[in-house]
């Protein structure tokens, strides 16, 4: 897979500018010891962002003091986050007797009040992993986490990018599949889709494909499935379209825990740079933790009342489940269908409360066709300005229209792993 390639992408390709996904932080263990109240709501709202899903988090009172007592008689957890407010000539002689009870691969983040280059350089020297002076964000705090648990020489993950219809049968699959399209032939960029409706999924039929293997096989695989096996169950649909199709069989219920799929969604994510998620219009366990794990989501809904009712739900619900993260999108499909009372575009989206990113003008006769034949709407019509509005989508949610750049803290210094036991 080229996203893996050493070799990679040249420095004019278009790829190079697809925003990244977030890297998750691996299932660890965190105890936070806090000497202020703020302190402690400040670490206790960053389990609120979607990198720590499969953190656990318990904040206690006391400071480094605090954690010294804790560890003379408990075990030191993955990571310990304390906060100080020593001055500078304190701190040095705290942190060592708190590594005279801390674990050797036991890692330490500092919460300071105190900007001072000389206190820096004493940290360095003891090894303290991370060193941020408040007050500060709780992104900044998660941010820190992520790249204390992340390889030096990780390589970027791939953004994920879920597509939900409002309603049974308003477009969402259709959308997905040509917004993949249109990302992998006007950015070039390596895309996979993952059909999450197992019994009814559209993937293979929207692309003309029948593989013999796809999604439900690494899933059903449990913790059998490697990256290797991964790529032998993805199916090449077109250039730079790779597909891990539904099995679209009824011989058995597809009952899945919470996480199910989470650790086939990071093996995609290592494997590919974009990752479209086809997720069936249903509300159960692991479409709600889906959803609040990915990168984008893309609420897709007609313009009628029903739609709107559930699309508001969803999009209040995702919000709450995903507080530090951009809200939903929204595409308005099957816009001016003959005769039927509509809700305006502008009104849809205010009522909603998201972004709209895109309508989708009704064509019975184009889209018909594209279904009956296997084909995206541009293969059947390729001058259709309907593919502008694919690739404007397309462009949303792979980054390419958001020209942020992250904030740089000037309150964070990163710094080598915890306290070595000075002999």
């Amino acid at each position: 897979m080229s996203f893996l390639s050493p070799d990679g992408k040249k420095p004019d390709d278009p790829a190079t500018d697809i925003a990244a996904g977030a890297r998750l932080i691996p299932r660890i263990t965190i105890q936070a010891f806090c000497e202020h109240s703020q302190t402690a709501q400040l670490v206790e709202s960053a389990i609120h962002d979607r990198r720590m899903s499969k953190v656990a988090l318990t904040t206690h009172n006391g400071g480094i003091d605090g954690a010294i007592e804790t560890y003379k008689t408990n075990p030191t957890p993955n990571l310990i986050i304390v906060e100080s407010t020593l001055s500078p000539e304190q701190i040095p002689a705290a942190l060592e007797k708190l590594a005279e009870v801390c674990d050797a691969s036991t890692r330490v983040v500092l919460l300071g009040h105190v900007n001072d280059v000389q206190l820096y350089r004493e940290l360095v020297r003891s090894g303290i992993s991370e060193y941020i002076v408040l007050p500060a964000t709780a992104s900044q705090i998660v941010s820190a986490i992520t790249e204390l648990f992340a390889s030096e020489n990780a390589a970027p993950i791939g953004r994920t990018v879920g597509f939900v219809s409002a309603k049974g049968g308003a477009g969402g699959s259709t959308v997905a599949h040509n917004v993949t399209w249109a990302i992998a032939t006007a950015l070039r960029q390596d895309c996979l889709v993952l059909d999450m409706d197992l019994a009814f999924g559209t993937a293979g039929l929207n692309f003309n494909q029948d593989p013999p293997h796809g999604l439900a096989d690494a899933v059903l695989a449990n913790q059998k499935v490697d990256q290797t096996i991964l790529e032998r169950l993805m199916s090449k649909a077109a250039s730079h379209i790779n597909l891990l199709t539904a099995p679209v069989t009824l011989d058995r219920t597809f009952d899945f825990e919470e996480r199910e799929f989470e650790q086939i969604i990071e093996m995609c994510q290592n494997t590919l740079p974009v990752v479209i998620l086809d997720i069936p219009h249903a509300w159960n366990a692991w479409v709600r933790h889906t959803l609040a794990t990915i990168d984008e989501v893309v609420i897709v809904a007609e313009p009628d009342l029903a739609n709107l009712r559930n699309a508001k739900n969803l999009a209040d619900t995702i919000k709450a489940l995903r507080p530090t993260e951009n809200p939903p999108s929204l595409v308005l499909n099957k816009v001016g269908l003959p005769r039927r009372p509509e809700i305006g575009p502008d009104e849809f989206s205010s009522s909603v409360e998201c972004e709209l990113i895109g309508q989708l003008q009704f064509d019975a006769a184009l889209f018909g066709t594209a279904a009956n034949n296997g084909q995206m709407i541009a293969e059947v019509a390729a001058n259709n300005k309907i593919n502008e509005v694919y690739r404007a989508i397309g462009m949303q949610v792979t980054g390419r229209q958001v020209g942020h750049v992250a904030a740089k803290s000037s309150g964070l210094m990163k710094l080598p792993s915890f306290l070595k036991k000075r002999a």
